[in-house]
């Protein structure tokens, strides 16, 4: 058995591997230490608890499902950034079944502070580039916002109906984009 792991990121990989194959509940200190076939010390030299462990696997799960693309294009327009979000939200229920769900419930009722921190750290970095695009896109009427429904309201109603659509596991963007086309352009 090795003593050493090359670093952090292997670890968060191969917990990523972990949820995979096996599912969420698999990651401990125990069976990360056996995946990477090192010690269980040796997983406690970069994380100092199961929840410190669970948590930063659940960032690097939010991070490798909606990290930002190459494209920059796709953020320029509110249409094609709601499509790559529905399209990153089907990729991460494929690569990572329940992950939505479980782990959010999970988070909400056990007292993992840190992985309930990562997401809604994801909510808040997904919800203020909404209001980016929303903001940079040359298409929106002049007049579509108001002093009543501002760019805050109404990308709060489009991350609204995104969670919603991934509880209820719907990755079909066309519903949100005929909102977006009536009520913007």
């Amino acid at each position: 058995m090795n003593t050493i792991v090359t670093s952090k990121e292997e670890i968060l990989k191969i917990s990523r591997e972990l949820i995979r194959q096996q599912g969420w509940s698999v990651v401990n200190i125990r069976s990360v230490a056996a995946a990477c076939g090192v010690a269980v010390g040796s997983i406690y030299n970069y994380f100092d608890s199961k929840s410190a462990l669970v948590g930063a696997t659940v960032e690097s799960v939010w991070y490798e499902i909606f990290h930002r693309p190459g494209n920059e294009n796709m953020f320029q327009d509110t249409q094609g950034c709601i499509i790559w979000m529905y399209e990153r939200m089907e990729y991460g229920c494929k690569q990572y079944p329940g992950f939505f769900t479980l782990h959010s419930l999970g988070f909400m009722q056990e007292d993992k502070s840190d992985g309930r921190r990562w997401m809604q750290k994801t909510w808040r970095h997904i919800l203020s580039e909404l209001r980016s695009v929303l903001k940079r896109d040359t298409k929106v009427r002049p007049d579509a916002f108001t002093e009543q429904f501002t760019v805050e309201k109404f990308a709060d109603i489009l991350f609204s109906l995104m969670l919603s659509a991934l509880l209820r596991q719907d990755y079909d963007p066309s519903a949100v984009l005929e909102i977006v086309h009536r009520t913007l352009y």
